[in-house]
């Protein structure tokens, strides 16, 4: 991922998009962690949101043979947590969001633009 071309979040970006997920953030972390290279963090309006945009971000992404390390939270949709390595995306239900604060906890690391 360069500083300059963002592309590695470009698709897990347009999914999030095709299923309207609110308050999307995508945050660079490379200077600041070892484990991976981008945070995307976005909500839903409801757990059952949350876990249809979760849902449809595994299955899309499938599609184009990237597999996650790991899932977790689909069934309680508060919060999903999508790991694909290079990429980490973290979907909220607003409280959830409000109370845990990633953008606050991870405030020093550079902001990629969602517009696309």
């Amino acid at each position: 991922m360069s500083d300059t071309n963002d592309d590695v979040v470009k698709p897990f970006l347009e999914v999030l998009a095709e299923r309207k997920a609110e308050d999307v953030v995508a945050l660079d972390v490379r200077a600041l962690t070892s484990y991976t290279d981008a945070f995307i963090i976005a909500g839903g309006r409801s757990n059952r949101q949350v876990s249809a945009i979760g849902e449809h971000i595994r299955s899309e992404m499938k599609k184009r043979g990237i597999q996650p390390f790991s899932v977790d939270g689909l069934e309680e949709g508060k919060w999903v947590l999508l790991d694909y390595g290079d990429v980490i995306i973290h979907i909220f239900y607003e409280e959830t969001r409000r109370f845990y604060d990633l953008e606050g906890l991870w405030a020093d690391a550079r902001r990629i633009d969602v517009t696309g």
